[in-house]
């Protein structure tokens, strides 16, 4: 299926890896022209360059450092999308998540961090983008969030605190933008297979269990209730991005959609 994006223009935020990387690299298999930001300069670079090698230099990738935080790191990766492609067709939205924890463990200043990190980030970047899609009379907002706005999940109380915040700033804005043209919609990863899963306990847990990472991956699905029994990889993101990017997602908008192996059992 032609998804109708080869020529357009996309920008990713963090996009060195994981489901940022992820996305991105689903958009370039589409043909489109990429501008992703990350904060690690040397994981951009490497990002950069893989996503062009993996479509045969074909497709056009820049790199902005930005941090989410910095409205001037969002502003100028905004600018740089504008002043290489001349116009800007679809926002990717994401950030690392707030740390774990729970109510007790966090105080002001780490509360308003993460709601800088988490909503402030989309403002901004939502901000920054419409004058340049309502030009072009279109454009494809995506936020990707976490099933936590859908389902609290325990032991991180600021995601499920304020990531619902940035599904009514959303719903909001697929009402207002619609007549422009411009869909806006929401991925909510479960677990995935992204660099952050594997990190210290979970090498530990392999090292400690005597399991093969497969099996251990295994069990850990299993005991997580994962009706598809597996852990999903974050191409199966990228490939619902892509599509919610495309011509043929033009009547979809105001949705929250998860990907999660159907683990999240509410009804909407």
């Amino acid at each position: 299926m032609d998804l109708g994006l080869r020529g357009k223009v996309a920008i990713v935020l963090a996009a060195s890896k994981g489901l940022g990387r992820a996305s991105a690299a689903a958009l370039a298999a589409e043909g489109t022209n990429l501008v992703i930001g990350a904060r690690n300069q040397a994981t951009l670079n490497q990002a950069v360059e893989g996503l062009r090698q993996s479509s045969n230099n074909r497709v056009p990738v820049i790199g902005v450092p930005t941090d989410v935080t910095r409205e001037e790191d969002l502003e100028r990766i905004v600018d740089a999308a504008v002043s290489e492609f001349g116009r800007i067709d679809i926002l990717v939205n994401n950030a690392g998540g707030p740390p774990r924890g729970k109510f007790p463990d966090f105080n002001d200043a780490q509360w308003l961090a993460a709601y800088e990190l988490t909503f402030l980030s989309v403002v901004r970047m939502v901000r920054f983008v419409l004058p340049h899609m309502r030009k072009t009379g279109s454009g494809r907002i995506i936020t990707i969030v976490s099933t936590s706005v859908k389902q609290p999940i325990d032991n991180l109380v600021l995601s499920n605190s304020i990531r619902p915040g940035v599904i009514g700033l959303t719903k909001s804005l697929s009402i207002d933008l619609a007549p422009d043209n411009i869909t806006v919609n929401n991925v909510c990863p479960g677990s995935l297979l992204t660099d952050r899963f594997f990190d210290t306990p979970v090498k530990r847990a392999i090292a400690e269990s005597g399991l093969s990472e497969d099996e251990l991956l295994k069990e850990f699905a299993q005991g997580s209730g994962i009706p598809m029994g597996r852990l999903g990889k974050p191409a199966e993101l990228g490939a619902l991005v892509a599509f919610l990017a495309s011509e043929q997602a033009s009547y979809i908008t105001g949705t929250t959609i998860q990907v999660d192996g159907g683990l999240t059992r509410t009804l909407l």
